[in-house]
Protein backbone atom coordinates (compact mmCIF):
# COMPACT_ATOMS: atom_id res chain seq x y z
CA UNK A 1 0.00 0.00 0.00
CA UNK A 2 1.66 3.40 -1.51
CA UNK A 3 0.25 6.02 1.86
CA UNK A 4 0.68 8.57 -1.18
CA UNK A 5 -1.31 7.38 -3.96
CA UNK A 6 -4.05 6.85 -1.82
CA UNK A 7 -6.35 7.19 0.98
CA UNK A 8 -6.35 4.16 3.27
CA UNK A 9 -9.63 3.65 5.28
CA UNK A 10 -9.43 2.50 9.02
CA UNK A 11 -9.56 -0.87 10.15
CA UNK A 12 -11.25 0.10 12.86
CA UNK A 13 -14.60 1.77 14.06
CA UNK A 14 -14.73 1.55 17.64
CA UNK A 15 -12.34 1.57 21.04
CA UNK A 16 -13.41 -0.19 24.32
CA UNK A 17 -13.14 2.37 27.31
CA UNK A 18 -14.03 0.07 30.67
CA UNK A 19 -17.23 -1.85 30.03
CA UNK A 20 -18.33 0.77 27.07
CA UNK A 21 -17.76 0.22 23.27
CA UNK A 22 -16.96 4.11 22.46
CA UNK A 23 -18.16 4.51 18.23
CA UNK A 24 -15.84 6.61 16.45
CA UNK A 25 -18.62 7.85 14.61
CA UNK A 26 -20.01 9.17 17.59
CA UNK A 27 -17.44 10.43 19.50
CA UNK A 28 -17.11 12.82 15.98
CA UNK A 29 -20.71 13.99 16.07
CA UNK A 30 -20.93 15.16 19.84
CA UNK A 31 -17.32 16.40 19.18
CA UNK A 32 -18.55 18.85 16.05
CA UNK A 33 -21.70 19.65 18.45
CA UNK A 34 -19.55 20.37 21.33
CA UNK A 35 -17.34 22.92 18.85
CA UNK A 36 -20.72 24.50 17.50
CA UNK A 37 -21.93 25.60 20.26
CA UNK A 38 -18.67 26.83 21.81
CA UNK A 39 -18.28 28.97 18.63
CA UNK A 40 -22.18 29.71 18.80
CA UNK A 41 -21.52 30.85 22.35
CA UNK A 42 -18.74 33.26 21.68
CA UNK A 43 -20.43 35.02 18.45
CA UNK A 44 -23.73 35.34 20.61
CA UNK A 45 -22.34 36.95 23.75
CA UNK A 46 -20.23 39.60 21.57
CA UNK A 47 -23.60 40.59 20.18
CA UNK A 48 -25.14 41.01 23.35
CA UNK A 49 -26.87 37.99 24.21
CA UNK A 50 -26.32 36.19 27.38
CA UNK A 51 -24.09 33.64 28.45
CA UNK A 52 -25.43 30.13 28.29
CA UNK A 53 -28.33 30.82 26.39
CA UNK A 54 -26.82 29.18 23.34
CA UNK A 55 -26.44 26.17 25.05
CA UNK A 56 -29.78 26.39 27.13
CA UNK A 57 -31.42 26.39 23.10
CA UNK A 58 -29.02 23.63 21.93
CA UNK A 59 -30.59 21.34 24.60
CA UNK A 60 -34.02 21.69 22.70
CA UNK A 61 -32.10 21.51 18.84
CA UNK A 62 -29.94 19.13 19.35
CA UNK A 63 -32.54 16.50 20.38
CA UNK A 64 -34.38 17.10 17.95
CA UNK A 65 -31.92 17.41 15.17
CA UNK A 66 -30.67 13.95 15.68
CA UNK A 67 -34.04 12.43 15.46
CA UNK A 68 -34.97 14.44 12.25
CA UNK A 69 -31.80 13.60 10.70
CA UNK A 70 -32.42 9.85 11.59
CA UNK A 71 -36.08 10.20 10.53
CA UNK A 72 -34.85 11.80 6.83
CA UNK A 73 -32.13 8.94 6.62
CA UNK A 74 -33.98 5.77 7.00
CA UNK A 75 -37.10 7.09 4.81
CA UNK A 76 -34.37 8.12 1.84
CA UNK A 77 -33.20 4.35 2.27
CA UNK A 78 -36.20 2.60 3.06
CA UNK A 79 -35.02 -0.85 1.12
CA UNK A 80 -31.80 -1.07 3.49
CA UNK A 81 -34.23 -0.82 7.18
CA UNK A 82 -37.46 -2.84 5.53
CA UNK A 83 -37.26 -6.01 4.03
CA UNK A 84 -38.30 -9.56 4.36
CA UNK A 85 -36.22 -11.16 7.48
CA UNK A 86 -34.44 -7.30 8.16
CA UNK A 87 -33.17 -6.55 11.94
CA UNK A 88 -35.82 -3.68 12.36
CA UNK A 89 -33.34 -2.22 15.65
CA UNK A 90 -31.07 -1.53 13.02
CA UNK A 91 -33.62 1.70 12.55
CA UNK A 92 -32.30 2.71 15.85
CA UNK A 93 -28.80 2.34 15.15
CA UNK A 94 -27.64 5.85 14.69
CA UNK A 95 -23.70 4.75 16.01
CA UNK A 96 -23.59 2.82 12.89
CA UNK A 97 -23.93 6.10 10.78
CA UNK A 98 -26.66 7.44 9.03
CA UNK A 99 -27.74 11.02 9.91
CA UNK A 100 -29.19 13.44 7.41
CA UNK A 101 -28.04 16.82 7.70
CA UNK A 102 -31.12 18.18 5.84
CA UNK A 103 -33.54 16.24 7.88
CA UNK A 104 -31.67 17.69 11.31
CA UNK A 105 -31.58 20.96 9.87
CA UNK A 106 -35.14 20.75 9.52
CA UNK A 107 -36.09 19.58 12.97
CA UNK A 108 -33.09 21.23 14.65
CA UNK A 109 -34.97 24.21 13.63
CA UNK A 110 -38.45 23.36 15.20
CA UNK A 111 -36.52 22.38 18.55
CA UNK A 112 -34.19 25.91 18.64
CA UNK A 113 -37.34 27.47 17.88
CA UNK A 114 -39.14 26.53 21.08
CA UNK A 115 -36.03 26.77 22.90
CA UNK A 116 -35.04 30.40 21.48
CA UNK A 117 -39.05 30.83 22.84
CA UNK A 118 -38.67 29.53 26.19
CA UNK A 119 -35.56 31.72 26.54
CA UNK A 120 -37.01 35.07 25.38
CA UNK A 121 -34.60 34.95 22.21
CA UNK A 122 -35.10 35.58 18.56
CA UNK A 123 -34.88 32.49 17.02
CA UNK A 124 -33.06 34.79 14.03
CA UNK A 125 -30.49 35.80 16.09
CA UNK A 126 -29.61 32.27 17.22
CA UNK A 127 -29.76 30.80 14.10
CA UNK A 128 -27.07 33.54 12.75
CA UNK A 129 -24.80 33.53 16.03
CA UNK A 130 -24.63 29.56 14.96
CA UNK A 131 -24.77 29.14 11.88
CA UNK A 132 -21.12 29.01 11.24
CA UNK A 133 -20.22 26.49 13.62
CA UNK A 134 -22.33 24.02 12.41
CA UNK A 135 -20.50 23.97 8.93
CA UNK A 136 -17.79 22.97 11.26
CA UNK A 137 -19.54 20.30 13.70
CA UNK A 138 -20.68 18.87 9.76
CA UNK A 139 -16.90 18.94 8.75
CA UNK A 140 -16.28 17.31 12.13
CA UNK A 141 -18.54 14.50 12.11
CA UNK A 142 -17.69 13.78 8.39
CA UNK A 143 -14.53 11.51 9.85
CA UNK A 144 -16.81 10.06 11.33
CA UNK A 145 -18.21 8.55 8.10
CA UNK A 146 -14.14 7.81 7.44
CA UNK A 147 -14.09 5.51 10.35
CA UNK A 148 -17.51 3.76 9.28
CA UNK A 149 -15.79 3.17 5.76
CA UNK A 150 -18.93 4.58 4.15
CA UNK A 151 -20.48 7.75 2.04
CA UNK A 152 -17.64 7.15 -0.72
CA UNK A 153 -17.51 8.08 -4.33
CA UNK A 154 -17.32 7.02 -7.58
CA UNK A 155 -14.03 5.06 -8.71
CA UNK A 156 -11.28 7.61 -9.33
CA UNK A 157 -7.57 6.93 -10.30
CA UNK A 158 -6.49 10.51 -8.56
CA UNK A 159 -3.73 9.85 -6.35
CA UNK A 160 -5.85 10.89 -2.98
CA UNK A 161 -8.42 7.73 -4.09
CA UNK A 162 -9.82 6.71 -1.27
CA UNK A 163 -9.03 2.59 -0.37
CA UNK A 164 -12.03 0.22 0.67
CA UNK A 165 -12.46 -3.35 0.99
CA UNK A 166 -13.96 -5.51 -1.21
CA UNK A 167 -15.71 -7.02 1.75
CA UNK A 168 -17.09 -3.89 2.55
CA UNK A 169 -21.23 -3.88 1.57
CA UNK A 170 -21.26 -0.75 0.27
CA UNK A 171 -18.13 -1.71 -2.37
CA UNK A 172 -20.06 -2.12 -5.96
CA UNK A 173 -20.82 -5.43 -7.69
CA UNK A 174 -18.71 -6.39 -10.30
CA UNK A 175 -15.34 -4.42 -9.34
CA UNK A 176 -12.76 -5.82 -9.28
CA UNK A 177 -10.14 -5.60 -6.04
CA UNK A 178 -7.50 -2.36 -5.44
CA UNK A 179 -10.40 0.19 -7.07
CA UNK A 180 -10.03 3.78 -5.27
CA UNK A 181 -12.93 5.93 -4.90
CA UNK A 182 -13.42 9.68 -4.55
CA UNK A 183 -13.30 10.50 -0.57
CA UNK A 184 -16.27 12.53 -0.43
CA UNK A 185 -15.98 12.59 3.29
CA UNK A 186 -12.70 14.60 2.99
CA UNK A 187 -14.49 16.94 0.33
CA UNK A 188 -17.20 17.77 2.17
CA UNK A 189 -15.07 18.21 5.73
CA UNK A 190 -12.75 20.80 3.21
CA UNK A 191 -15.40 22.44 1.99
CA UNK A 192 -17.42 22.98 5.53
CA UNK A 193 -14.03 24.81 6.45
CA UNK A 194 -13.93 26.72 3.90
CA UNK A 195 -17.38 27.38 4.08
CA UNK A 196 -16.62 28.93 7.62
CA UNK A 197 -13.99 30.79 6.74
CA UNK A 198 -16.61 32.35 4.12
CA UNK A 199 -18.91 33.40 6.66
CA UNK A 200 -17.58 34.26 9.28
CA UNK A 201 -15.49 37.26 6.69
CA UNK A 202 -18.86 37.83 4.94
CA UNK A 203 -20.47 38.93 9.07
CA UNK A 204 -17.18 41.08 9.51
CA UNK A 205 -17.70 42.70 5.83
CA UNK A 206 -21.52 42.85 5.94
CA UNK A 207 -22.99 42.38 9.28
CA UNK A 208 -25.11 39.33 8.46
CA UNK A 209 -28.39 39.93 10.79
CA UNK A 210 -31.88 38.75 10.69
CA UNK A 211 -31.53 35.33 9.65
CA UNK A 212 -28.91 36.56 6.75
CA UNK A 213 -25.77 34.69 8.24
CA UNK A 214 -28.71 31.20 8.37
CA UNK A 215 -29.01 31.75 4.69
CA UNK A 216 -25.73 32.62 3.67
CA UNK A 217 -25.32 29.21 5.51
CA UNK A 218 -28.05 27.03 3.84
CA UNK A 219 -26.89 28.39 0.02
CA UNK A 220 -23.16 27.60 0.85
CA UNK A 221 -23.49 24.14 2.26
CA UNK A 222 -26.15 23.03 -0.12
CA UNK A 223 -24.45 24.33 -3.50
CA UNK A 224 -21.22 22.35 -2.30
CA UNK A 225 -23.25 19.47 -1.10
CA UNK A 226 -25.04 19.12 -4.21
CA UNK A 227 -21.74 18.45 -6.03
CA UNK A 228 -20.64 16.04 -3.89
CA UNK A 229 -23.88 14.31 -3.54
CA UNK A 230 -23.92 13.64 -7.37
CA UNK A 231 -20.79 11.51 -7.75
CA UNK A 232 -21.67 9.43 -4.04
CA UNK A 233 -22.18 5.95 -4.81
CA UNK A 234 -23.83 4.31 -1.58
CA UNK A 235 -28.01 3.54 -1.76
CA UNK A 236 -29.76 6.30 -2.16
CA UNK A 237 -33.51 7.14 -3.79
CA UNK A 238 -34.04 8.68 -6.61
CA UNK A 239 -36.34 11.24 -7.96
CA UNK A 240 -36.57 12.62 -12.14
CA UNK A 241 -32.76 10.87 -12.41
CA UNK A 242 -31.90 13.33 -8.98
CA UNK A 243 -30.31 11.23 -5.77
CA UNK A 244 -32.97 12.98 -2.95
CA UNK A 245 -30.01 14.67 -1.49
CA UNK A 246 -29.70 16.32 -4.59
CA UNK A 247 -33.22 17.56 -4.54
CA UNK A 248 -32.69 18.51 -0.92
CA UNK A 249 -29.82 21.11 -1.38
CA UNK A 250 -31.58 22.30 -4.53
CA UNK A 251 -34.52 23.00 -1.81
CA UNK A 252 -31.78 24.51 0.56
CA UNK A 253 -30.27 26.71 -2.09
CA UNK A 254 -33.80 28.42 -2.29
CA UNK A 255 -34.75 28.99 0.89
CA UNK A 256 -31.57 30.67 1.89
CA UNK A 257 -32.31 32.74 -1.03
CA UNK A 258 -35.76 33.47 -0.36
CA UNK A 259 -34.91 34.16 3.65
CA UNK A 260 -32.15 36.52 2.07
CA UNK A 261 -34.25 38.30 0.00
CA UNK A 262 -37.22 38.36 3.07
CA UNK A 263 -34.95 39.53 5.40
CA UNK A 264 -33.61 42.53 3.34
CA UNK A 265 -36.56 43.84 2.20
CA UNK A 266 -38.34 43.38 5.88
CA UNK A 267 -35.41 44.04 7.99
CA UNK A 268 -33.78 47.37 6.86
CA UNK A 269 -32.71 48.54 10.70
CA UNK A 270 -30.22 47.43 11.96
CA UNK A 271 -30.21 44.52 15.02
CA UNK A 272 -30.26 46.13 18.24
CA UNK A 273 -31.20 43.67 20.60
CA UNK A 274 -31.12 39.44 20.35
CA UNK A 275 -34.40 39.22 23.07
CA UNK A 276 -37.76 38.79 21.81
CA UNK A 277 -39.76 42.14 22.17
CA UNK A 278 -41.05 42.40 26.22
CA UNK A 279 -38.24 39.90 27.41
CA UNK A 280 -34.97 42.08 27.47
CA UNK A 281 -33.13 41.86 30.40
CA UNK A 282 -34.73 45.02 33.32
CA UNK A 283 -32.25 47.43 34.09
CA UNK A 284 -32.80 46.21 37.89
CA UNK A 285 -30.91 43.32 36.59
CA UNK A 286 -28.13 45.16 34.77
CA UNK A 287 -27.27 47.07 37.57
CA UNK A 288 -26.99 43.72 39.47
CA UNK A 289 -24.67 42.34 37.71
CA UNK A 290 -22.87 45.54 37.73
CA UNK A 291 -22.63 46.44 41.60
CA UNK A 292 -21.48 42.54 41.84
CA UNK A 293 -18.35 43.27 40.40
CA UNK A 294 -16.13 45.70 42.60
CA UNK A 295 -14.25 48.32 41.05
CA UNK A 296 -10.82 48.95 40.63
CA UNK A 297 -9.43 49.80 44.16
CA UNK A 298 -12.49 49.21 46.29
CA UNK A 299 -11.11 47.29 49.28
CA UNK A 300 -13.54 44.58 50.04
CA UNK A 301 -14.26 42.76 53.57
CA UNK A 302 -13.87 39.04 54.23
CA UNK A 303 -17.81 38.50 53.09
CA UNK A 304 -16.48 40.10 49.55
CA UNK A 305 -18.82 43.34 50.26
CA UNK A 306 -16.85 46.82 49.90
CA UNK A 307 -15.40 47.72 53.00
CA UNK A 308 -15.27 51.27 54.48
CA UNK A 309 -12.18 53.41 53.45
CA UNK A 310 -11.13 54.97 56.44
CA UNK A 311 -8.45 57.57 56.73
CA UNK A 312 -5.41 56.92 58.61
CA UNK A 313 -4.80 59.18 61.81
CA UNK A 314 -1.64 61.29 62.01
Amino acid sequence: MNLFASIPSPEVSSFELGPVRVHYYALFILLGIALAIWIGSRRFTKRGGPSGAILDIALWAVPFGILGGRFYHVITHWNYYFYDGANLMKVFAVWEGGLAIFGALAFGSVGAFIGARTAGIRFLSFADAIAPGVLVAQAIGRIGNYFNNELFGQPTTLPWGLEIATGNPAYPEGLPAGVLFHPTFLYELIWNLIGFAALIWLDRKLKLRWGQMFAAYLIVYSIGRAFIESIRIDPSEVILGLRTNVWSSIAGIAVGIALLIWSRRTHKEPETSVFLPGREPSPADNDLVKQSEPLEGDALDSEGTKAEQVEPKT
